[in-house]
């Protein structure tokens, strides 16, 4: 199967990866990625960065190394009202928002408040991924979750860490999720949710689930970095003209 994009990747700016954003692009190259989104830890995380470090992302550049970088984040769901830790301003500024749950930031409650959580977060408007939404220590309602996600054009992620290294136990119910996407003809993308550059591009595992699952070609948006890229530009991101045009 081929996968061109990568969605969900942290560098040394996280504060407990341990990659640079060039080592990751040299990564994403040599396993033919063609579009890296950068989304390190949101404020609200212990040892994320600064809130500048986000805003002040237009000094990277486009296409490094042949590969495309999307200039993006991995928000924290901070309460149950589905809240998170960025403001509209800086939504507006970022090419890709992903938004999910940690211990550190909100304690696990119940399946009903975490699911309400995430409802309110796609019904927001401002954010563009649910990521690592098969985590046991967050169960949800995965059929409520996908039809919202398929209303709010969101996209679903698999995470191939919650196979490996993180969130054990995730296994079973990312399949879950993945099915009610389908049934609700939303859209999967795959993060490697790499911490480290020899996992940037690594998708095994959300490999093995997808086929074991039959899940739709057309609804994997990680096959194509177009379809990534048309995906987001009808979100009205600001900032994505340079980057379709050279990348197509």
């Amino acid at each position: 199967m081929q996968i061109e994009t990568d969605t969900h990747t942290h560098t040394i700016a996280s504060g407990h990866a341990y990659s640079t954003l060039a080592e990751n692009v040299a990564a994403a190259a040599a396993r033919g990625i063609k579009l890296l989104a950068l989304t390190d830890h949101g404020p609200a995380m212990p040892g994320s960065p600064h809130i500048w470090f986000f805003r002040n992302m237009r000094v990277i550049p486009r296409i490094i190394n042949g590969v495309g970088v999307l200039r993006g984040i991995e928000a924290n769901i901070i309460n149950f009202s589905g809240e998170i830790d960025i403001d509209s301003s800086l939504h507006e500024q970022l090419d890709i928002i992903l938004a999910s749950f940690h211990e550190p930031v909100l304690a696990p409650t119940t399946r009903t408040q975490h699911t309400e959580a995430v409802i309110k977060a796609m019904a927001s408007g401002l954010i563009d991924v649910f990521a690592h939404g098969g985590n046991p220590s967050f169960p949800i309602e995965v059929d409520e979750v996908a039809k919202a996600a398929a209303a709010c054009n969101v996209l679903v992620e698999i995470n191939n860490s919650s196979f490996t290294t993180s969130r054990p136990g995730s296994a079973k119910n990312c399949a879950a999720l993945a099915e009610a996407v389908a049934r609700h003809n939303g859209q999967l993308t795959f993060g490697s949710d790499a911490h480290i550059a020899c996992n940037v591009g690594r998708f095994d595992e959300c490999i093995v689930l997808v086929e074991a699952i039959g899940f739709p070609d057309d609804l994997l948006i990680s096959s194509d970095y177009q379809k990534l890229l048309t995906f987001l530009r009808q979100k009205n991101k600001p900032n994505l003209d340079e980057l379709f045009a050279t990348l197509s």
